[in-house]
């Protein structure tokens, strides 16, 4: 039977030495043993395990939720599999509507087909929109749902060349972030506090108003409370979520 380091580990599964540490302090994904030498070792129930996880993960399950899930009694790995197949087959249906939105709202940008502006937001789903919202309003207060209309207010004056702009600049953020975290980059050093910076400058505009110092450690906290938007970070590079909130964080203090 093969057994792993966690580098190996790491190497093996795209998760980060630093993610599957966490797992371990937090009783996720424990090793299956620890030599005299502190060093982790992992066999395959350990990896079928991670994997187990990050399936969880890229349907937007909480960490804690995960933990109860696996650690059930009479737990059955091929149940599991089996409803996260039927699952991910719904949402591959519902990122294959939003792809097409985005090649139908390309070809408008290049003037090779005109665009109904209601068809622009074909695929995404205003109910959990507005969860996002209010649980914004829930966790910061009634001023949060001033800013919340003054952001809409704000947006509604953008065409269709803002609105890409906006979504190109998230993901070259998100691009950037994953390479810095794969560099090993500290999350004050020069080169991701720029990102950061960057980052400022986006939610800046899509508030319609400068965050912050407060409001923007605060978003930072949502991105790791919220399933979704961890769901989204870790589907990029496991540990992203983690590594952008402290980034987000220490740019804050700065500030």
């Amino acid at each position: 039977m093969s057994v792993y380091t966690v580098k190996q580990m790491a190497k093996l599964s795209g998760v980060s030495v630093r993610a599957l540490h966490h797992y371990d302090a937090i009783g996720l994904l424990k090793p299956r043993a620890v030599g005299a030498n502190g060093y982790r070792y992992y066999d395959r129930q350990d990896l079928l395990r991670l994997q187990q996880i990050l399936f969880h993960r890229a349907l937007e399950t909480p960490l804690k939720d995960i933990q109860a899930a696996l650690d059930q009694p009479g737990f059955d790995l091929a149940a599991a599999l089996r409803a996260q197949r039927e699952r991910l087959v719904a949402e591959a249906e519902r990122y294959a509507r939003l792809v097409d939105v985005v090649d139908r709202t390309l070809a408008d940008l290049e003037g090779d087909v005109t665009m109904d502006d209601k068809k622009l937001f074909e695929g995404f789903d205003p109910e959990k929109q507005a969860g996002y919202e209010a649980e914004l309003v829930e966790r910061y207060g009634e001023p949060m749902a001033e800013r919340i209309a003054q952001s809409k207010a704000g947006m509604k004056a953008w065409d269709k060349t803002d609105w890409a702009s906006f979504q190109q600049e998230a993901a070259a953020i998100e691009h950037d972030m994953a390479k810095a975290l794969a560099q090993g980059l500290p999350v004050d050093s020069g080169p991701v506090t720029a990102i950061m910076r960057r980052h400022w400058a986006w939610i800046a505009k899509s508030w319609n108003r400068e965050p912050t110092p407060d409001a923007f450690a605060g978003l930072a906290h949502l991105y790791q409370d919220n399933p979704e938007f961890t769901a989204r970070y870790e589907a990029i590079a496991p540990g992203l979520t983690e590594y952008l909130a402290e980034a987000m964080r220490a740019f804050a203090e700065k500030r």
